[in-house]
């Protein structure tokens, strides 16, 4: 099975985290912790970066690298690299998503999330509550 290697931001405030929810595809309505394809010659951090500039209009942080969270899809095995990152500057500008928004950690569980994103939401409960 093919893997696609992606990367994902986990923007923080301090005390709450930024998500975006999917304005179109089998998806359309869940929520995600934005990021994208890691391209050829191209690292998880610098993918995470150019992604959220190009879907979201802001320019962050990364901070550290959390976690990968792996995931089964029916034609592809997904790999995510999960970055800390804050906002550094930038007004939010939805390309892919109908709305963006910031949520405790506690309002992850009553949000629909994709997939692998359901296993970074409870890889980020467990690094939040130690």
């Amino acid at each position: 099975m093919k893997t696609v290697f992606v990367s994902a931001a986990i923007i923080h405030d301090g005390r709450n985290i930024y998500l975006a929810r999917k304005a179109k595809g089998e998806y359309k309505g869940f929520w995600e912790f934005p990021g994208g394809k890691i391209e050829q010659d191209e690292s998880g951090e610098m993918a995470v970066v150019r992604e959220i500039r190009e879907e979201l209009g802001l320019d962050i942080f990364v901070e550290q690298k959390l976690f990968t969270v792996e995931h089964d899809l029916p034609t592809f095995h997904l790999k995510m690299d999960c970055f800390l990152c804050s906002i550094c500057s930038g007004r939010v500008k939805l390309s892919e998503h109908d709305d963006a928004r910031w949520f405790s950690i506690a309002q992850l569980d009553d949000l629909p999330l994709l997939p692998a994103d359901e296993k970074v939401r409870e890889e980020l409960k467990l690094l939040f509550s130690s």
